[in-house]
């Protein structure tokens, strides 16, 4: 990556924490904030991880997320759960309201809960493994109140989020199958990475303002606003809308129906349905019935262009590793970007740049 930094994970994670601290977080919640985006960094999802804090910075700045906010239990019903997390960092009510629904899951065997109003969860994958962690399945619908920038099947400007869909899946030995994606053609976040490096995107992606095929990001990332695209055309336009009406209508969260505002705060719902299999009597069967299937799948020969077949988590593992080993590369004009962030919230760049390097 040309003009890009290179930093080890723990040093990052600390440069990161830093500035969360400074934004008016207590110790643990700038812990687990700068763990998780880095963790997101980790997995080659740059557009869910450190990238996000400037618009963390502004959001704080605004008023629209609040420090040191803990997810409040609406409705404890068992097996069923409703929580608020206050405009709270979602990498902090978030884990709180998994925590619960884990133990619930494991105690009863299976747990519905309903998330309202937690800023950024950022990568959705991270609450999937959590729920892994703890042998359990779980599917996830998020919808996105911040700004309308995807479009509608047939439509030409934005009318809601990227949407989020989640689903994790314990395989016994084999390491878990982890389906994390946005409902639009890609997420906004990698728009903003392919903005800030001078790249252009493939077709399919966005459209500019007046509904027109493009291949500039700039039109999903800095005004005059095109939209991005759903994947799949009706098909992710309608998963895009179910996150809506899950995520957001359901939880009790709302949902994304008004005129685009400036603001930098990003609110999510989360809807989670969470399955102990061996409480369902099936834990062997699945174990069994995934391997044979996981490996008769694998056994698919490579097209053009592939070395092999891969199933869902397999491309974060891999980042992982990688980058734990070399390092995370961010982009100039991102780092130049979380450091301005800093100095907005009276912390010196140079301080920010020491810690990340490990000095």
């Amino acid at each position: 990556m040309a003009d890009a930094h290179v930093f080890p994970a723990g040093p990052l994670a600390r440069a990161i924490e830093a500035i969360v601290a400074a934004g008016g977080s207590e110790p643990r919640e700038a812990r687990l904030v700068a763990a998780n985006l880095v963790a997101a960094n980790l997995a080659g999802h740059d557009s869910h991880g450190i990238g996000m804090v400037p618009r963390y910075v502004g959001a704080l700045l605004e008023g629209g997320l609040r420090a040191n906010q803990r997810a409040e239990v609406r409705l404890d019903a068992g097996a069923l759960l409703a929580l608020d997390g206050h405009s709270g960092y979602g990498q902090v009510v978030g884990v709180e309201a998994m925590e619960l629904a884990n133990q619930r899951a494991k105690r009863l065997g299976s747990c519905i809960m309903a998330l309202a109003n937690a800023h950024h969860l950022g990568r959705i994958g991270h609450f999937a493994e959590m729920a892994l962690a703890e042998g359990l399945v779980s599917i996830h619908f998020v919808n996105v109140r911040a700004f309308a920038r995807v479009a509608p099947y047939g439509g030409a400007d934005g009318r809601f989020g990227t949407n989020p869909v989640c689903i994790g899946v314990p395989l016994g030995n084999e390491p878990p199958f982890v389906l994390d994606m946005a409902t639009s053609a890609v997420a906004q976040g990698k728009l903003r990475v392919a903005y800030n490096k001078g790249e252009k995107v493939p077709p399919g992606r966005v459209i500019d303002d007046q509904g027109n095929p493009t291949d500039d990001p700039r039109w999903a990332v800095v005004p005059p606003f095109g939209a991005m695209l759903c994947f799949g055309e009706h098909k992710g336009y309608g998963l895009a809308v179910a996150c809506e009406l899950l995520g957001g209508a359901l939880t009790g969260g709302g949902t994304w129906h008004f005129p685009n505002s400036p603001h930098s705060d990003v609110l999510n719902g989360m809807l989670s349905i969470l399955i102990d299999p061996q409480r369902l009597g099936t834990a062997e069967a699945l174990a069994r019935e995934a391997r044979a299937y996981v490996d008769w799948v694998r056994a698919s020969p490579p097209a053009p262009g592939f070395d092999r077949v891969r199933i869902a988590g397999e491309p974060e593992r891999e980042a992982r590793a990688r980058r734990e080993k070399e390092g995370i590369p961010v982009d100039a004009e991102t780092w130049a970007e979380i450091l301005e962030g800093a100095r907005r919230l009276k912390l010196a760049a140079r301080t920010v740049e020491r810690l990340a390097r490990g000095a």
